[in-house]
């Protein structure tokens, strides 16, 4: 695991190579957490290459990058990590290999099949590799969007960077706010890709090839999720299907479990975890070493939970007991390290700081778990939804006057969002999906945003995937899965998982993100999936594997008590960065002020979320001198 960063002009010579050279520097600089291991610069007439390495695999200093190929026409820089590097290295025999790691399979791979090889790669991955013969550079990123890669176009030529911080350390991008994104960072706590909060630089997108030649970009999916959904589930009977999940499962993570440093996984005492570590267990031969956060409040804690696995599997288990002191001094150094402003980050910074202390430079997560097997509430309710589509034909007036009563009976968040999904014209994924995870409504944000509210990116993304074609065929909660994994996966887990991990040099490893098991499941039938209890596929599929506590435990999730503590101890913190906010010219202030009194007012309409959205984004702003 590692950073990368790169400059490419469209005609030779057309800067000066050191003043290249000195800006990818400069980008690599910003970049030294991610990689602490080695660092490396590669440069000829039109490209620089620059890279951090955390060594994982092959930590010989012979596999360091940048990276050139057998004849020199290709060079490549890399953050991830192949899971069947070993295979293909003998497939690609008698390629003359110099190292024993995957950035060299992956160089030899590109140089026989071209991008044609990213159909047989496995793992997690963004990577950029410059063709010097033909004068093109491809940046290519993951399936699932586990590693991210941020480009822009500036005087000429492409800049890209693991992180938004490199790009703008190299001091050619502009430090100008995406106006047009903070309508989406406001309502979901994030900005959904290719867009981000910096004017100009966009990231590549899941599953995305971009081709820069000549000047000029293209970009294009090598992998389509809807596409790819295996339909043979279809004609298999329950047995079978649920053989097949969990060979599917104990394959996606023995793959994960090669490494050449100490490795554990993350315990939280739930289904997606515990399956993760016994899985592990079963596995391998030395005790797994597992890592649970416990509080001192009870209505917090799963330690216990946590236990009753750590015991099953006979793990090293280690307890990190945070304590509310601990984490609000850690609030700013938790912010610092955010690449991109986030909402729902912190949790993963001090899981990955803890577990870095503890000697641990990779983790397997039980990320994804809930959105593959449809542990969400949101899959309920749309399964619902679907199953009473035809009231959506009641006259809007009268599903109106219902909504109002719902949201007079429920007036927080549940209670809005209901009342939204009654008035919708059609009760299908496409039109219900979006509320779930919706912070603000468009009158809301008039309030608040200085112009206008832009258009809904998460609406516009859900209707593209779902709305006509393969995506309207699929089963109903296959179709919410694909929305999750869209959208809430990449913008939101496993981009705080990338910054919050990689800030303290931790790699972290999602199972249940392997695509050969998501293909699998997203083929499923509601019939046999409907969560009529927890993730009920995954836990038939494991069988006796989860502890009887575990499977039928209360969801819990990992969180903290912002709502007190914003009220509290972080009063300052968070009101110094409200008026902040307020004072800047994308903002009413008005409206900010109006939403900060109605919060600690404990108006049921305005809730910690909504405050610590804006804390976190006027936070980096100010750290990172936008405007």
């Amino acid at each position: 695991m590692c950073g990368i960063a790169g400059s490419v002009v469209a005609v030779p010579g057309a800067e000066d190579r050191g003043s290249r050279e000195k800006t990818v520097a400069a980008m690599v600089g910003a970049l030294a957490h991610r990689g602490p291991d080695a660092e490396g610069l590669w440069a000829d007439d039109r490209a620089v290459l620059g890279h951090r390495r955390l060594a994982i695999i092959d930590i010989d200093p012979a596999s360091c990058q940048p990276m050139a190929d057998a004849d020199g026409r290709f060079t490549l820089v890399y953050n991830g990590e192949l899971y069947n590097y070993a295979e293909l290295r003998r497939e690609l025999a008698p390629y003359p290999f110099r190292t024993k790691g995957d950035a060299e399979v992956l160089l030899a791979a590109w140089g026989r099949w071209g991008v044609q090889c990213l159909d047989r790669l496995e793992g997690m991955f963004a990577f950029a590799i410059w063709d010097a013969r033909e004068g093109e550079l491809f940046l290519v990123r993951d399936r699932l969007g586990e590693k991210p890669l941020y480009h822009t176009a500036v005087d000429g030529q492409l800049l890209f960077a693991s992180e938004v911080r490199a790009l703008l350390a190299s001091g050619r991008v502009e430090r100008r706010i995406n106006e047009a994104a903070l309508g989406d960072q406001l309502r979901y706590g994030t900005v959904h890709g290719p867009d981000t909060i910096v004017r100009g630089v966009q990231i590549l997108l899941p599953g995305h090839v971009l081709r820069w030649s000549q000047g000029k970009s293209s970009t294009w999916p090598w992998w389509d999720m809807v596409q790819r959904a295996d339909a043979s589930a279809d004609g298999l009977d329950r047995e079978s299907i649920h053989r097949q999940v969990r060979e599917h499962f104990f394959r996606a993570v023995e793959k994960r479990l090669v490494a050449d440093v100490p490795f554990g996984a993350f315990l939280s005492g739930g289904i997606d975890s515990s399956a993760v570590v016994g899985a592990m267990a079963r596995i391998t031969q030395e005790p797994v070493r597992s890592f649970t956060v416990t509080f001192d409040e009870a209505r917090f804690n799963e330690a216990d939970f946590a236990k009753v696995v750590a015991r099953k599997f006979g793990t090293h288990h280690t307890e990190i007991r945070l304590k509310p002191e601990d984490m609000l001094r850690w609030i700013p150094e938790i912010l610092g390290d955010m690449d991109h402003p986030s909402a729902d980050g912190p949790n993963t910074w001090v899981v990955a700081k803890m577990t870095k202390e503890a000697g641990i430079t990779m983790a397997l997560s039980g990320l994804g778990g809930d959105e593959v097997f449809a542990g969400y509430n949101v899959f309920k309710r749309s399964y619902a939804l679907h199953r009473f589509r035809l009231l959506a034909g009641v006259p809007r007036p009268v599903r109106a006057m219902l909504g109002q009563v719902v949201r007079k009976v429920r007036p927080g968040a549940a209670g809005w969002k209901m009342q939204a999904v009654l008035g919708q014209k059609r009760w299908d994924v496409v039109h219900t999906y979006p509320w779930a995870r919706l912070g603000y409504l468009d009158p809301e944000l008039g309030t608040l945003l200085a112009h206008q509210v832009p258009p809904d990116a998460v609406l516009a993304g859900v209707r593209g995937l779902l709305g006509n074609g393969a995506g309207r065929q699929l089963p109903v909660l296959s179709q919410v899965s694909v929305a999750e994994l869209m959208t809430y996966i990449p913008d939101v887990l496993l981009r705080d998982t990338d910054q919050m991990s990689m800030a303290h040099a931790l790699e972290v490893r999602s199972p249940f993100l392997d695509h050969v098991l998501l293909e699998f499941v997203l083929g499923v039938g509601d019939a046999v999936k409907y969560p009529h209890s927890p993730k009920q596929l995954l836990t038939n599929a494991l069988g006796d594997l989860l502890p009887h506590e575990v499977v039928h435990r209360p969801k819990m999730g990992f969180t903290l008590p912002w709502d007190r503590w914003m009220r509290d101890q972080l009063h300052a913190f968070c009101r110094s960065r409200i008026h902040a906010l307020a004072a800047r010219p994308q903002f009413l202030r008005d409206g900010i002020m109006a939403l900060w009194d109605r919060f600690l007012h404990r108006d049921p309409g305005v809730t910690a979320l909504h405050i610590w959205t804006l804390v976190v984004l006027e936070h980096w702003l100010d750290l990172h001198r936008m405007r």
